[in-house]
């Protein structure tokens, strides 16, 4: 099984060097606490925003050779697993199923700048708001 952990700063670029190398257009940013599944190298990764008086979850990714192995449910139960406050996520319909299984269900309300992304990133692809 992986090694789970919230990466310090000064490693973030590993995972941006993870995205590159899955051709994903995700990056990271300096507000984004950034946690990485390792076995030995990263093979998954996720970003927390802090917003609207909890955390925004984006850039969830599993390398394709280990997907359907369970390691974004670990890596959503380790960077979730001590937050007390609410997280919103962005996710394709097809999705809603992976995310309900982690506490998730479809948010009719976001915060306001989340609806505003959200309205926003819906002009080119449809996505759901969940929260948990």
């Amino acid at each position: 099984m992986p090694e789970f952990r919230c990466l310090p700063d000064h490693l973030r670029p590993l995972a941006d060097k993870f995205y590159r190398s899955q051709r994903s257009a995700m990056r990271t940013r300096s507000a984004h606490q950034v946690w990485v599944a390792q076995d030995p190298h990263i093979i998954a990764a996720l970003c927390l925003q802090p917003v609207a008086g909890g955390q925004w979850l984006t850039s969830l990714l599993v390398d394709a050779e280990h997907r359907h192995r369970g390691v974004a449910s670990a890596l959503l139960e380790n960077a979730l697993e001590a937050l007390d406050m609410p997280v919103w996520l962005f996710c394709h319909p097809n999705l809603e199923p992976v995310y309900q299984r982690q506490g998730f269900q479809a948010c009719e309300q976001p915060p306001p700048e989340l609806a505003e992304r959200l309205r926003r990133y819906r002009m080119k692809k449809e996505l759901n708001v969940m929260a948990r």
